[in-house]
């Protein structure tokens, strides 16, 4: 992963004594709460509904097992105990005090971590597949480039104050699992004609107004993608709105203008910065490149016979393997994934004796790092296939080995209404409820692959949208309920799920996706997966089942939830 060169450890260690220098400002009164409000939120600090809320970068996904402890050490030592991990490679700390924040960002200096543009109108981290580098499918690996863009877009002057947040993702695998057509800018990175480039898709988000982002352009050389960027970004900074939060991303800008006018805009303003300073050289990109190189990894035989022994015989074990491995492009390995879905909890938080539980798995068993993925969860990316048995039971008794990677319980959720001020509703309690539910593994097992996303309001911070089921806390008449979409999809086919109609209360909700998947189940053929039977059937089945016995007057959509 990539060290920090000394030009790094001084700006980041610079960006905290200015940091120390403002809340000292803001406490003394020289500062007013307005004044220092995007000073705090482009250094990640927000203000929550019980407490200040840090939310700190992991670029790329990647940290190494020190960077880890050092978040386990906060986590104790200035919050309560645990972290949150998100959908965007960053993790929460849901209590610090806002006095704390300088000395914890210090902390993660130290370890060349920081917090830098995690929040405010501006870049945010850059983000990719958590199995880069080490994936089957892989056609170039993204993290350097991906560095190279953080680099880039770390405190530029130009882009530190935009209309509204904007966010990159970059993809070099033959799946996309970046979510890439739903970002600001998505990156694809492909190899034509022996020339490496980018795919770029610009104008995708969720949130309010959920948009599938378009192609602007089909094959960019990858020593341009900085200059390109750069383009696409002045566009938007001239011609965003301004004077609507909720109109201001550039997905509305794309969509009001037309892909073609966008399109024509960005290459005028191109014209004048290709081939200038920004075009990353050949030289830049192996000097960064040299800090993704490979591990030592042993020659290894592609099958291992204790491995194979144990998977047979234990049933437990085989499910972890069935659900928690995924393909590596070296023989004899697996990158793991460490489930934080278990049931009771909320998903995608980790106490601080579990990351350095994590860390210390880490170091024996992974080369020393780990990645954080899109689905809330850890990956230890290279571990051999001999030692699957004892991680999986190292991982058991620390209870990060839940068999439920991609099956229904292993949901993705924001925070919601226990901590969010910007929530509608509770979400976590929601997921709790549904994975005591389906609390069987046999079930779970037979269900087969279902993404079960929630989000406790429009900004869909749990990426609702994009789940196979979609969950939303909605308002009605001052009570939480919770509005469902089918068919959403990420992947190199992104789709949106549909509305199926009026919201449902809280304790309806298990019930609902309870009904929901006895009709897949019910009506799926041989080897079937949720998204094949739902493609095929349509929506009517499913929305039929679950207001089955409502009044016919309630079964109608209304135009505010249908938003």
């Amino acid at each position: 992963m990539y060290k920090y060169a000394a030009i790094d450890r001084q700006l980041v260690n610079e960006r905290v004594a200015q940091f120390r220098d403002q809340v000292r400002r803001w406490q003394s009164g020289e500062l007013t709460t307005d004044e220092f409000r995007p000073l705090r939120l482009q250094n990640g600090l927000y203000v929550q509904r019980h407490a200040p809320m840090l939310r700190v970068a992991v670029p790329y996904a990647m940290m190494s097992s020190v960077q880890l402890r050092k978040l386990a050490f906060i986590a104790r030592t200035y919050d309560r105990g645990y972290g949150h991990f998100t959908t965007r490679h960053n993790i929460q700390f849901n209590w610090p005090r806002i006095e704390d924040c300088p000395d914890i960002l210090a902390h993660l200096a130290e370890v060349e971590m920081h917090a830098i543009q995690t929040s405010g109108n501006c870049i945010r981290n850059v983000t990719t597949d958590q199995f880069a580098g080490v994936a089957a499918d892989e056609v170039i690996d993204p993290r350097p480039l991906a560095e190279i863009i953080r680099q880039w877009s770390t405190l530029h002057p130009e882009f530190a104050f935009l209309p509204r947040k904007f966010k990159i993702a970059i993809s070099g695998t033959k799946e996309d699992r970046a979510v890439t057509w739903f970002h600001d800018i998505g990156l694809h990175l492909k190899v034509v004609d022996g020339e490496v480039g980018f795919t770029v898709i610009v104008g995708g988000g969720l949130g309010r107004t959920p948009i599938r982002g378009q192609v602007v352009r089909e094959f960019l050389p990858w020593q341009h993608i900085l200059t390109y960027c750069e383009a696409i970004l002045r566009v938007y900074n001239r011609f965003g709105r301004r004077d609507n939060a909720y109109k201001a991303r550039i997905k509305i800008l794309v969509q009001a203008l037309g892909v073609e006018e966008f399109t024509r805009l960005v290459d005028a303003e191109w014209a004048h910065l290709v081939d200038g300073p920004a075009t990353i050289t050949q030289g830049e990109l192996d000097r960064v490149t040299t800090c993704f190189s490979a591990p030592g990894y042993d020659t290894l035989p592609a099958h291992d016979l204790a491995f194979e022994q144990c998977r047979h015989t234990e049933k437990a074990f085989a499910r972890w393997v069935d659900r928690n491995t995924h393909p590596h492009k070296v023989p004899g390995y697996a990158a793991v994934t460490l489930s934080l879905k278990p049931h009771g909890t909320a998903p995608g938080d980790i106490t601080g004796d579990q990351m350095d539980a994590v860390a210390d798995l880490a170091d024996q068993y992974s080369f020393g790092e780990l990645r954080i993925s899109h689905e809330q969860n850890i990956i230890l990316a290279d571990v051999r296939k001999s030692d699957l048995h004892a991680l999986w039971q190292e991982a058991r008794a620390i209870g990060l080995a839940t068999p439920n990677i991609g099956l229904l319980t292993g949901i993705i959720c924001c925070p919601g209404g226990d901590f969010c001020d910007l929530a509608n509703a509770k979400s976590i309690p929601i997921a709790n409820a549904i994975q005591a539910r389906f609390d069987d593994l046999d079930y779970l097992f037979d269900i087969g692959e279902v993404d079960l996303n929630i989000s406790g309001c429009m900004n869909a911070c749990g990426h609702h949208h994009v789940g196979h089921i979609g969950v939303l806390g909605v308002d009605k008449n001052d009570a939480e309920f919770y509005q469902v979409t089918l068919g959403g999809r990420q992947g190199n086919d992104a789709r949106l799920g549909k509305v199926i109609g009026p919201s449902f209360s809280a304790n309806e909700m298990p019930d609902v996706i309870d009904k929901i998947i006895k009709v897949y189940l019910a009506n799926r053929h041989a080897d079937e997966r949720f998204l094949d039977t739902f493609d095929r059937i349509g929506i009517d089945p499913f929305k039929n089942r679950v207001y089955e016995g409502r009044a016919h007057g309630k079964a109608r959509v209304s135009e505010r939830e249908a938003a």
